[in-house]
C-alpha cells in the first residue's frame, strides 16, 4: 500500500523492478487517518515549541474535534478534520518545503535539505540582511516598536556590498533566507486578508517576482491561523516531513500564530510528523481492526539492538538483513501488533562500509543522535539543530489486556511522574544516580575496552554523567558468564549509553520524560539483550534467608496487643523497605553486614515522628477510637516492592494482620522482573513457604487458589469449603521499578472494582511515582527515601527518612 504522488508516478517501476504491485490510497485520506491515529493513540504525541522550549499537550480524545491540520510537504494543504473519516481541504498553497529548498539550492549549492538547514545553523545574517540598527546608528526605532536587531531589509546589504554571490559565505546566504522566508510576507496578500477579501482567492493571487522569496513561512503561518479563526478552530497542529523537528521552524511558526491570533492559538506539533500519510495508509488496511484502539492498550518502546559495533559482534547475530526490513507492521509470536513508522528495522541504524556492518554508537562528541547512532554535524546553540534523528522514533506495541486502573480519582488529570526531568540540571542529577543504581550488570573486563560516555560539567549541585556500567557484572554473572553474556552485557552498556546520550541531548526525544521512564528504559534496555532477570540470584537467596526468620518475627507480633503490633507493622514495612539494590546507598550498606542485621538496624532506628507521619490517622481508622470499632476493609489492594525481606518480613505480616481482620488481600507485584523487585510468578512459592509457618497465610492462600494442594483438594470436594477470607496475587502488568496506574493487567483492573484500601509500598511506586495520586478509596503510601536529593526535594528531610501517607478516599 503507498500514498502521495508517488504511488502513482513510480507504480510501474515497482511492477517492472520489483514485481510488486502497489495499492494507492488517497492522500487526504490517509492523511487525516494517520493524524487522528496518533492524537489518540499516542499518550505524548501533542507538543507546543516555543523559544527553543518544548511541551507536551495532554489531548482529550473526547475534545480533539474539529481541528485543522495543515501539512507542510512539497506543497501545503490545511485540512479542516471533524472527525473520523470526516475532513474538507479548506486551504493551502503551492509555496511549501519544496520552494524553501529549490531556492536555497540554487543560491549555496547544497546537496540536501538537511544540508541546508545545517548551514543556517552556523550563520550570520547581518552580514547580509540590513537590520533598523544599520539604518538608525544603531538604535531601535521605538516610536514604531523596532527594535535595532529587527529586520529592516532582507538581503539588504548585499545592494551596497560590491560582492558576487560566490563572495557570500553559503551559511550566511541559508541563514538570511530562511528568516526571510520566515519573517516576511507579501504584504499586499495580507493587507487583502484584514481587509476580509474571501480566502478562498488567496490560492489566485498572482504574485509578482520580486515577492517570491518572501512568501513561505510567515504565509503559512498567518494564513493558517486565519484559516482556523475562520471556521472557528482553536487548536492548529502542523505535520509534515518538511517541519524534520527543526526548532527554529516550531519556533517560529509559533511566534506568529500566537502573535496574528493575540494570543487566542497556539501551533502544535506532531512528534511522528513525518508519517502520517505512510501510518494512514496503514491504517486503511480493514483487516487489521484497529479503529477502537485505546491509549491505555498501546506501549511505545525505544529499542536499539545494535548486532554490531566496530567489526565485533555485540547483539543477536543476524542472517540476511533483506529479510529484516519492515515497511510498516510487524506481527509477533504473541499476537502483539508492532508497528514500526516506515522503520527499517535494523538496515536504517547501521552503516555498510565496505563488507564490514557497523553501528556508530556515540563516543563522547556532543553531535550523536544516540537512538540509531547516526551523526549530525554539531552547531553553536541547540535550538537550531536539524533533528534528524526523528526517523528512528520507537516501536507501537498493542496490548489489549492493559486498563486504567479504576481507583484513580481522576484519570484526565493523573500523572504518575513526581520528578519532572524537563530541568536540565535535574535531568544531569538522575542520570548519575541511574548509572550508579546499575551495580553489577556488565562484566568488568569489558569496562576497559568500552568508550567513555559524554560528560556534562558540574553546575552548582548537579553531578556529571558516569557510563551507566561502571563496576557492574551481575547480568553476566547470572548467566554464568558465558562469552555470550559477556558479547550481549557489551551491547546492553552501549545501547543503554546511547539512550542516555541521546536524552541528554534532547530529554523530550521520546516523549515527556520522567524519572519513571528512564528506569523503565533501563528494564527494557536488558531484556532486550536477553537479561531477563539479573537479580534472580540475589531474589532467591534473600527470600531464603528472610523466611528462615519469618517465623520468629510473626510470635513476636502475636505477643503484642493490637496498637503495638499495628505500629510494629508499619515499622517493619518501613525498616525492610531499605533492602533496595536499585539505591547505591543501600548496596554499600549490604557489604557492611547481613541481611537480617540491617533489617534489625533499620527496625531500631524507626522513631516517630516519621518525616511524613500520617500514622495516627490510619490507626484510628484500623482501630477506632473512643471504644468504636470501625468496619473492617473489604478488600486491599497490597503493591510489593522487593524481593527479600521486603516483602517476607515487610508486607507479608501487614497482609497477615488485614486478613486477621477479615479484609480481602490482594498482593499485587510486577509482571515481569525489575532489579530485586519481587514478581507474581514468584510470589506464590513465598507465600506457600510462608504458610507453613502460619494458620493464617495457609487458610488465606487456600482460599485464593495459591496453594496448588489446596486447589486440588478443593475440587475434587475431599475438603471443606474453606472460610477464611482469600489472599490472592495479581500482576500488575508492567516489568518497572515504578508503576503507571494509566496501563495496568486488566487482571489488576478487575480485582480493583471491589477494593476500598490501595497501600503502595516503596520508593519507585509510592515516591517516584504515584505521591501526588488520589484515589477514589484509602490509599496508604509507605517508604523509606534512599536517596538525599529526593528527600530535600519530595519530603524537605534526608536520606532514611519514613514516610507513611495516609488519605481517605477522594
Amino acid at each position: 500500500m503507498a500514498t502521495g504522488g508517488g504511488a502513482y508516478k513510480f507504480a510501474d517501476l515497482f511492477k517492472e523492478r520489483l514485481g510488486v504491485s502497489i495499492d494507492k490510497e488517497d492522500e487526504m485520506d490517509c492523511l487525516v487517518a494517520g493524524a487522528n491515529f496518533l492524537l489518540k493513540a499516542i499518550r505524548h504525541e501533542a507538543f507546543t515549541h516555543m523559544e527553543g522550549h518544548k511541551e507536551f499537550v495532554q489531548i482529550d480524545h473526547n475534545d480533539l474535534f474539529p481541528y485543522l491540520l495543515v501539512n507542510v510537504g512539497s506543497g501545503v494543504s490545511m485540512i479542516k478534520v471533524d472527525g473520523d473519516g470526516k475532513f474538507q481541504r479548506v486551504s493551502g498553497t503551492n509555496v511549501g518545503g519544496g520552494t524553501y529548498w529549490g531556492l536555497g539550492r540554487l543560491l549555496t549549492k547544497c546537496n540536501s535539505f538537511d544540508e541546508l538547514l545545517e548551514l543556517s545553523q552556523r550563520g550570520d545574517n547581518r552580514t547580509i540582511d540590513m537590520l533598523v540598527g544599520d539604518i538608525y546608528g544603531g538604535m531601535d526605532y521605538s516610536k514604531i516598536g523596532l527594535s535595532a536587531s529587527t529586520i529592516a531589509s532582507s538581503f539588504g546589504k548585499a545592494i551596497s556590498d560590491k560582492k558576487e554571490l560566490e563572495d557570500h559565505r553559503p551559511e550566511d546566504i541559508s541563514l538570511s533566507l530562511l528568516r526571510m522566508i520566515s519573517y516576511n510576507i507579501g504584504q499586499e496578500l495580507i493587507i487583502r486578508i484584514r481587509l476580509n477579501v474571501l480566502l478562498e482567492l488567496c490560492s489566485r493571487i498572482i504574485l509578482p517576482k520580486r515577492a517570491i522569496l518572501a512568501i513561505f513561512f510567515r504565509f503559512l503561518r498567518r494564513i493558517s491561523y486565519l484559516n482556523a479563526l475562520r471556521f472557528g478552530l482553536k487548536r492548529i497542529f502542523f505535520g509534515g516531513f518538511f517541519i524534520r523537528g527543526h526548532a527554529y521552524t516550531m519556533d517560529t511558526i509559533s511566534f506568529a500564530v500566537h502573535f496574528w491570533s493575540q494570543g487566542q492559538a497556539q501551533a502544535m506539533f506532531l512528534r511522528h510528523e513525518g508519517f502520517l500519510g505512510a501510518l494512514g495508509a496503514f491504517m486503511s488496511y480493514e483487516k487489521l481492526g484497529l479503529d477502537d484502539l485505546m491509549v491505555h492498550q498501546l506501549v511505545e518502546r525505544f529499542p536499539m539492538g545494535a548486532p554490531y559495533t566496530g567489526g565485533k559482534i555485540h547483539g543477536p547475530p543476524l542472517g540476511n538483513l533483506n529479510e529484516k526490513a519492515t515497511l510498516v507492521l510487524l506481527l509477533d509470536l504473541t499476537l502483539h501488533f508492532v508497528w514500526v513508522q516506515l522503520q527499517i528495522s535494523w538496515m536504517e541504524k547501521f552503516v555498510l562500509k565496505g563488507t564490514e556492518i557497523t553501528a556508530p554508537v556515540p563516543m563522547a562528541p556532543p553531535g550523536t543522535t544516540g537512538l540509531g547512532g547516526f551523526e549530525v554535524p554539531s552547531s553553536k546553540g541547540g535550538t537550531l539543530r536539524s533533528d534528524a534523528s526523528a526517523l528512528n522514533v520507537g516501536v507501537l506495541h498493542l496490548v489489549p489486556t492493559l486498563e486504567v486502573f479504576p481507583l484513580l480519582a481522576n484519570p484526565k488529570m493523573y500523572e504518575p511522574n513526581t520528578i519532572d526531568l524537563s530541568d536540565h540540571c535535574e535531568l544531569e542529577y538522575w542520570f548519575t544516580v541511574l548509572s550508579e543504581h546499575l551495580p553489577d550488570l556488565v562484566d568488568k573486563d569489558l569496562m576497559k575496552e568500552l568508550p567513555p560516555f559524554p560528560k556534562k560539567r558540574e553546575k552548582g549541585n548537579s553531578p556529571c554523567v558516569h557510563w551507566p556500567y561502571e563496576n557492574n557484572h551481575e547480568a553476566v554473572a547470572s548467566e554464568g558468564g558465558t562469552d555470550d553474556a559477556k558479547r550481549r552485557g557489551d551491547a546492553f552498556a552501549r545501547a543503554f549509553s546511547a539512550h542516555l546520550a541521546r536524552l541528554m541531548e534532547e530529554p523530550a526525544a521520546y516523549g515527556k520524560l520522567g524519572l519513571a521512564n528512564l528506569l523503565e528504559l533501563r528494564e527494557e534496555c536488558l531484556r532486550e539483550f536477553q537479561f531477563l532477570d539479573a537479580y534472580r540470584s540475589i531474589k532467591q537467596r534473600e527470600n531464603e534467608v528472610s523466611l528462615a526468620v519469618l517465623p520468629d518475627l510473626l510470635m513476636e507480633l502475636d505477643r503484642m496487643d493490637e496498637e503495638a503490633r499495628l505500629l510494629t507493622l508499619i515499622e517493619g514495612v518501613l525498616a525492610a523497605n531499605i533492602f533496595d539494590w536499585g539505591s547505591r546507598a543501600c548496596v554499600d550498606l549490604y557489604h557492611k553486614g547481613t541481611i537480617i542485621d540491617i533489617y534489625r538496624m533499620s527496625r531500631n532506628k524507626m522513631q516517630r515522628p516519621w518525616r511524613v507521619d500520617d500514622f495516627d490517622l490510619f490507626r484510628e481508622r484500623m482501630l477506632g477510637s473512643e471504644g468504636k470499632k470501625p468496619r473492617p476493609h473489604k478488600r486491599a489492594l497490597l503493591f510489593v516492592d522487593n524481593s527479600g525481606a521486603d516483602v517476607v518480613l515487610g508486607m507479608l505480616p501487614l497482609a497477615r494482620e488485614l486478613l486477621r481482620r477479615g479484609t480481602e488481600v490482594v498482593l499485587v507485584a510486577n509482571s515481569l522482573p525489575a532489579l530485586n523487585d519481587v514478581t507474581a510468578m514468584e510470589l506464590p512459592d513465598i507465600v506457600a513457604e510462608a504458610a507453613k509457618h502460619c494458620d493464617i497465610l495457609r487458610r488465606a492462600a487456600e482460599a485464593g487458589g495459591l496453594l496448588v494442594d489446596a486447589m486440588t483438594n478443593t475440587l475434587d470436594g475431599s475438603k471443606e469449603n474453606c472460610s477464611s477470607v482469600p489472599l490472592m496475587v495479581v500482576e500488575n502488568g508492567c516489568g518497572s521499578p515504578c508503576i503507571d496506574l494509566r496501563q495496568v493487567s486488566s487482571e489488576l483492573a478487575s480485582a480493583a472494582k471491589h477494593a476500598d484500601l490501595i497501600i503502595l509500598e516503596g520508593m519507585g511506586r509510592a515516591l517516584h511515582t504515584n505521591f501526588n495520586a488520589r484515589f477514589k478509596c484509602e490509599a496508604l503510601k509507605l517508604a523509606m527515601v534512599k536517596n538525599q536529593r529526593l528527600a530535600e526535594k519530595l519530603i524537605k528531610g534526608e536520606i532514611y527518612d519514613c514516610v507513611c501517607r495516609y488519605e481517605p478516599a477522594s
